[in-house]
């Protein structure tokens, strides 16, 4: 019971922290023209914020590429998850770690620079991961 509760108290605070991420979104999205859609979400595939149509199915088959990700890591001694790209023939979709407990998702053209889609996507998820951890640190000291 407490368990749950806290995971809903979390929850919530994640929420709170929605209109500064889906900001961070936008902005990112404003610098990298290339990109066709973002989103923010919980390590779990919670939707944190979106700015991209089908969010739900994208956080969901983030989190499950991610628990293959985190798994090839470790077993090959590569230390933490850092990001993770996929390309496919009409564009990329990258995946990077937004501070401990979230992870920024992009979707891209394939006439994307990938130099600067990571430069851009590494500094947004740094900031989202503040803004995240952030408020999670608050639930806590609540």
């Amino acid at each position: 019971m407490r368990r749950a509760l806290r995971l809903r108290a979390e929850r919530r605070q994640l929420m709170t922290a929605e209109a500064d991420v889906l900001g961070e979104i936008r902005r990112l999205r404003a610098r990298v023209p290339q990109l066709t859609g973002a989103l923010a979400a919980s390590a779990d595939g919670l939707v944190l914020a979106a700015d991209t149509a089908e969010a739900e199915g994208v956080a969901a088959l983030t989190a499950a590429a991610l628990g293959v990700a985190l798994r090839l890591t470790d077993a090959t001694g590569q230390g933490g998850f850092k990001e993770l790209l996929v390309r496919g023939e009409r564009g990329y979709v990258a995946t990077y770690a937004a501070g401990t407990s979230a992870v920024l998702t992009v979707l891209a053209e394939p006439r994307i620079n990938v130099g600067r889609l990571h430069l851009e996507a590494r500094r947004a998820g740094a900031r989202i991961g503040e803004l995240v951890d952030g408020a999670l640190e608050r639930t806590q000291d609540a």
